[in-house]
C-alpha cells in the first residue's frame, strides 16, 4: 500500500500548528469531541519551536494529551508532506451525528453538501472556501473523506474541525432541509439560471458535484433551483469541485451580507 493510501485510511494524524490549533478551538467551542492523545515534536527543532512546545506543556493536562520528543525521520514516516513544521498530533476519531428532523438549524443558515468528490485535498479546499465565506455547516454522505481527517484538516487550513458536520444521504438531507424552510440549490450546467444573476437568499442548502460524477439525477430533480456558472469563452470541461464551491459560496455571501 502506498504512503498516501495508508494516510488516507488513517484519521488520527494531524500535521502542523494550524491543524492542531483548529482541533483545540473546536474542543473549546464544543463543536468536536475529538480527543488529542499525544503531540510529537522533532527534537532537532526544539529551539525553533520552543514557543509551541511551551504552550503544549502548559495545556497538556487540560486537554489530556502527552508530549513526546522524537526524530524527524519518525515524523516523516507518519506524515505525507513537509509542512508539519516539526509538530504532529495523534488523536481519536470525531463523532459525526446523523442529520435528523430534530436538528437545530439556524433560520438564515447556509449549509453545503459536495457529492462525488474524488480526493480529500479537493474536499479540504472546498471546506476552506465555505468556512471563509460564512457557511454554518457541512453535510456528509455516509462514505466520505473524513476517514482522512488529518489530510482534510491540513488542506482546509483547519476549517474541517471548526464546522458543524452532520452525516446524511443526499435524499434525506434534501427532505430535512426543505422541512426547515431551506432552499435547495444545486450547481448544474443545464439551466438558464446564471450564478450572479439569480437571487439566492438564505436559508440555503448548497449541493455541488464532483468533476467526474456530478450530482445525481434524483437530487437535481428534487432541488428548488438549479444554477450554472457562466464561462466567458467556450470551454467543455467542468471546474473543479473546489473552484465551483468557492464561486457559489462567495456569491451567496455577497448577496446575504448584512
Amino acid at each position: 500500500m502506498q504512503k498516501e493510501e495508508i494516510k488516507f485510511s488513517d484519521s488520527c494524524v494531524f500535521e502542523g500548528m494550524t491543524s492542531i490549533r483548529a482541533i483545540i478551538k473546536s474542543i473549546d467551542m464544543g463543536i468536536s469531541d475529538r480527543h488529542i492523545e499525544k503531540i510529537l515534536y522533532d527534537e532537532s527543532k526544539i529551539k525553533k519551536i520552543s514557543k509551541e512546545i511551551g504552550y503544549f506543556k502548559a495545556v497538556s493536562s487540560k486537554y489530556g494529551f502527552r508530549l513526546e520528543g522524537t526524530t524527524n525521520e519518525r515524523l516523516a514516516e507518519m506524515t505525507l508532506g513537509t509542512s508539519h513544521g516539526g509538530i504532529v498530533a495523534v488523536t481519536g476519531e470525531r463523532t459525526i451525528p446523523i442529520l435528523s428532523n430534530e436538528a437545530s438549524l439556524p433560520e438564515r443558515g447556509f449549509f453545503a453538501m459536495i457529492q462525488g468528490i474524488e480526493d480529500p485535498y479537493n474536499f479540504g479546499y472546498s471546506l476552506r472556501s465555505l468556512y471563509a465565506t460564512g457557511a454554518d455547516g457541512i453535510i456528509l454522505p455516509k462514505r466520505n473523506w473524513m476517514s482522512a481527517a488529518g489530510v482534510v484538516c491540513r488542506s482546509s487550513a483547519g476549517a474541517s474541525e471548526l464546522f458543524d458536520i452532520y452525516e446524511a444521504e443526499a435524499e434525506d438531507a434534501v427532505k430535512i432541509f426543505k422541512a426547515h424552510g431551506y432552499t435547495v440549490v444545486c450547481a448544474d450546467e443545464n439551466t438558464d439560471n446564471i450564478l450572479g444573476k439569480v437571487s439566492l437568499p438564505l436559508p440555503i442548502l448548497l449541493i455541488v458535484g464532483g468533476e467526474k460524477r456530478g450530482i445525481s439525477r434524483n437530487i437535481l430533480d428534487a432541488a428548488d433551483i438549479l444554477v450554472r456558472i457562466n464561462y466567458s469563452r467556450e470551454f467543455k470541461a467542468s471546474l473543479s469541485a473546489a473552484s465551483a464551491t468557492t464561486m457559489f459560496a462567495y456569491e451567496i455571501m455577497r448577496q446575504n451580507c448584512d
